[in-house]
């Protein structure tokens, strides 16, 4: 034991409890939708954020002292390992995720990084098989180190994007070895700063490229997870070509990939691309490549993506609605991509931090569930749209041509009156359950 957590017992439910480090609405037992509350939920803790973090801002250093600072040895990256899984043990989440950067130091050569990650991969590997918990998924930092200043796959340098190439692979192979149901690709800097120096149909060849080999390795080595692409408007490259569900489905969409990849959505970046967690949500299960979410919050006065654990519940039911409509994760889960803020210095702080996110996602599942066996939403989007069953509008919208609807226009005097969309009743609706 590292004594990191001393004098914090395991988190249990207790709707009744008088400390914060309780659970109070996540009951891992309960049946949602006929599911257990953990099988639909599927949390994750972020390890990035978690441990690997040191508490900087863009106007400031390291706030936090940890055990096992400076993070630039394979010693202080096992003690790293056991205090995380120290954490794991308390919180009871059934899954982690992690970039290789955040659970190996930094090697002078990429074969030195290798032989790093490959070590902590085994050893984490003794430390799942002895708690029980598993990887939700795996994936590079292609992102933080200099040499991805101007990207990774869509660098103009052959020689980084070769680099990224071999990083991927050995994160898709240790990923493998320790069984996660997912592999995440987060193009950090795959996007430009100016196109004075920048030639926009080669770099979205090269990313396609790249994807393509990592599909074909996945199928090589019988990755049997899902491959995930994860939107990121804005930051940090000014343009970035990964922008929202759209545009990613448009690129898969271009290389051929959208049979292949679905996508991993976060809602602090949903709100960055201008969107709501629900839309990308939406849009992305309309596509059928809803895969898994990075569940955290903005603030919405700093206009940037502070990573804040949930506290939103009306925000975060209206997200696992679109979740459970399309019928729950399959190999997805509900992953913490949420940090303590730079002021919360406490290892107590991080659990509770955590405990109270899984509150926040377990009232907003149940008010889901809630709305969905209710059906009053599905009922008045039914009763909205319910003048396409009609047979003669549905043959407009199949074989209509412009000239012969104009006729039935004139011939059956069309006419229409608008009808309201009773937004505010339905806000009202949701309101009851939440």
């Amino acid at each position: 034991m590292t004594r990191f957590f001393d004098g914090i017992d395991p988190i249990r439910y207790n709707p009744d409890a008088e400390t914060d480090l309780a659970y109070r609405h996540y009951n891992p037992d309960e049946i949602v939708l006929g599911k257990r509350m953990e099988d639909q939920l599927r949390f994750a803790v972020a390890y990035w954020h978690s441990f690997a973090w040191e508490g900087g801002d863009p106007f400031g250093g390291r706030t936090f002292e940890r055990p096992w600072y400076p993070q630039d040895s394979m010693k202080n990256a096992k003690l790293k390992a056991d205090v995380a899984f120290e954490m794991f043990a308390l919180l009871g989440q059934p899954f982690f995720c992690f970039h290789d950067a955040d659970v190996r130091p930094e090697g002078d050569t990429f074969a030195e990084n290798k032989r790093n990650l490959e070590e902590i991969v085994d050893y984490f590997g003794e430390k799942m098989e002895a708690t029980g918990t598993k990887l939700l998924w795996g994936t590079a930092n292609l992102f933080t180190h200099r040499r991805f200043m101007s990207g990774a796959a869509t660098n103009p340098d052959p020689d980084v994007f070769a680099y990224s190439a071999a990083t991927v692979k050995s994160c898709m192979d240790a990923t493998q070895k320790l069984g996660g149901e997912n592999y995440v690709l987060w193009g950090g800097r795959e996007g430009y700063e100016t196109l004075l120096n920048t030639d926009l149909v080669k770099e979205r060849q090269q990313a396609g490229r790249f994807l393509q080999m990592v599909v074909d390795y996945a199928h090589k080595i019988g990755f049997n997870g899902t491959i995930l692409i994860e939107p990121k408007p804005q930051e940090p490259s000014k343009h970035q070509y990964d922008y929202d569900v759209n545009t990613v489905y448009s690129f898969l969409k271009e290389f051929g990939l959208e049979g292949e990849v679905k996508m991993n959505i976060e809602q602090g970046h949903a709100i960055l691309a201008g969107h709501s967690f629900e839309h990308e949500l939406a849009m992305a299960a309309a596509f059928g490549i809803l895969g898994s979410i990075d569940m955290n919050r903005n603030d919405y006065q700093s206009g940037w993506d502070t990573d804040q654990f949930p506290n939103n519940v009306p925000e975060v039911a209206l997200a696992y609605y679109e979740i459970l409509k399309m019928g729950g994760f399959t190999t997805g889960g509900t992953n913490f991509d949420s940090k303590l803020r730079r002021q919360s210095l406490d290892p107590a702080d991080l659990i509770a931090g955590h405990a109270g996110a899984m509150d926040v996602c377990a009232r907003g599942l149940k008010a889901a569930a809630a709305m969905l066996e209710d059906g009053g939403l599905e009922t008045a989007r039914a009763e909205r749209y319910a003048g396409w069953d009609d047979a003669a509008n549905k043959d407009m919208l199949e074989s209509g041509t412009l000239d012969g609807i104009a006729e039935r226009v004139l011939a059956e005097d069309i006419n229409p009156q608008p009808r309201s969309g009773r937004q505010e009743r339905l806000e009202n609706y949701v309101n009851r359950f939440v």
